[in-house]
C-alpha cells in the first residue's frame, strides 16, 4: 500500500474508474499531453487515449457544457476547472440544466458528471485562484457538494461522486495537495457520501470542519489534548447535503462546539451548521457555538492569503473562548 499525497489520489481514482468502467471520460483545459495545471490527470491519456481524455478549449462554460451533454447521453463525465475563480461561467450550466435533468425529465434523465476543482489557498496564488466556493454550491438545489481532507478520503470519495448518479461539485483542497503522504489502497472501495466522518473521538468540545482546514483542526487539537482538553474532530466531507445527525450527537455528548472553515464568514456553510445545532441542539450544549472563518473581504493576493485563511492560533482562540463562556 503506498504513501501518496492528495494529488496522487485524486489520479488514482480517476484512473482506477476509467479501468472498471469504460463510460468514465475526462476532460478540461490542459488534461491531456500536459496532465493538468496540478497533474491530476498525469498519465491518463497515454493509458486512455484522445477519446476519453479531452482537451478543450479556454472555455469553463464549454467544459461545463460538455460535460453535461455526455452525461445525459450514457457516458460519465469528469471535468476539471482549473482554479476556483474560474468556476463562476459554470454556474449557468450546472444551475440551469445540470441539477435540474431528474426533475425536469420526472428522472427518465439523470446527470451523472462531477465537476473537479482545487478549492482555497494557501499556495500564494493570484486573488482569482484561491477562492472557498463550498457554500456557493450548496445552496443550489440538487448539487452534491464534496471536500476531501485527505489522500485516502479524496480517493473513495471521488469514487462515490463518479459512481453517483446525479451532479457533484468535488472541491480538491490546494493547500492539502501535496503537504503530506498517506497510505492509499487501490482497491476500487468508494467512501459514502452525504456522512459526516468522524476523525477523532473526544469528550469536551466537538472541533467541526472539511478540506484544508481539517488540517489545522487537527493540530489545534493537538495542542488542546497537551492542555488536557478532549477534542472530537468532525470532518464533514460532504457539504451538502449535510449529515446533520452525527454533528448533533458528537455535541450532545461534548456540550460545546467550533466550527471552522476558510471561507468567508457571512453567509458561510459554518453559519448552516450554526443554525442547525440551534434548531436541533440548543439544550444541549453548554456555551454559544463557535464560528472561525475567512473575512468578509475577497481572498488577497499572494502571501497576504496567509492573513486571511485561519490558522491553529485562531481555532484555540475561540475554543478557550467556549470553555470561558461555559457554566463554572
Amino acid at each position: 500500500m503506498p504513501n501518496i499525497t492528495l494529488i496522487e489520489a485524486v489520479n488514482l481514482a480517476m484512473a482506477s474508474e476509467m479501468r472498471r468502467d469504460p463510460s468514465v471520460v475526462v476532460l478540461g483545459e490542459d488534461i491531456g499531453r500536459n496532465g493538468g495545471v496540478f497533474r491530476a490527470t498525469l498519465g491518463l491519456l497515454d493509458e486512455f487515449g484522445p477519446d476519453r481524455v479531452i482537451d478543450t478549449p479556454l472555455a469553463e462554460t464549454l467544459v461545463a457544457a460538455m460535460a453535461i451533454g455526455l452525461s445525459t447521453q450514457g457516458i460519465r463525465a469528469v471535468a476539471e476547472i482549473q482554479f476556483s475563480g474560474f468556476m463562476y461561467p459554470c454556474v449557468d450550466q450546472v444551475v440551469n440544466h445540470a441539477t435540474r435533468y431528474r426533475n425536469r425529465t420526472r428522472g427518465r434523465l439523470t446527470c451523472p458528471m462531477v465537476i473537479r476543482a482545487p478549492n482555497g489557498g494557501g499556495i500564494h496564488a493570484p486573488e482569482h485562484h484561491s477562492e472557498s466556493l463550498e457554500t456557493t454550491f450548496a445552496h443550489m438545489p440538487g448539487l452534491r457538494v464534496v471536500a476531501p481532507s485527505s489522500p485516502a478520503r479524496a480517493y473513495g470519495l471521488l469514487l462515490a461522486a463518479i459512481r453517483d448518479p446525479d451532479p457533484v461539485i468535488f472541491l480538491e483542497p490546494t493547500r492539502l495537495y501535496r503537504l503530506f503522504k498517506q497510505p492509499v489502497e487501490d482497491n476500487g472501495e468508494a467512501l459514502p457520501l452525504d456522512t459526516c466522518f468522524i476523525d477523532r473521538s473526544g469528550s469536551d468540545i466537538t472541533l467541526v470542519s472539511w478540506g484544508a482546514m481539517m488540517h489545522d483542526t487537527r493540530v489545534a487539537a493537538d495542542q488542546l489534548a497537551a492542555e488536557g482538553i478532549s477534542a472530537e474532530i468532525i470532518d464533514v466531507a460532504t457539504i451538502k447535503p449535510l449529515d446533520l445527525d452525527t454533528i448533533l450527537e458528537s455535541v450532545a455528548k461534548t456540550g460545546r462546539c467550533v466550527i471552522i472553515s476558510e471561507s468567508a464568514r457571512a453567509g458561510g456553510w459554518a453559519s448552516e451548521i450554526a443554525a442547525g445545532l440551534a434548531e436541533h441542539g440548543l439544550l444541549t450544549l453548554f456555551a454559544p457555538v463557535m464560528r472561525v472563518a475567512g473575512y468578509d473581504t475577497p481572498m488577497p493576493l499572494a502571501k497576504q492569503e496567509r492573513v486571511y485563511i485561519p490558522d491553529v492560533s485562531r481555532i484555540l482562540h475561540e475554543v478557550r473562548k467556549v470553555f470561558d463562556l461555559a457554566p463554572k
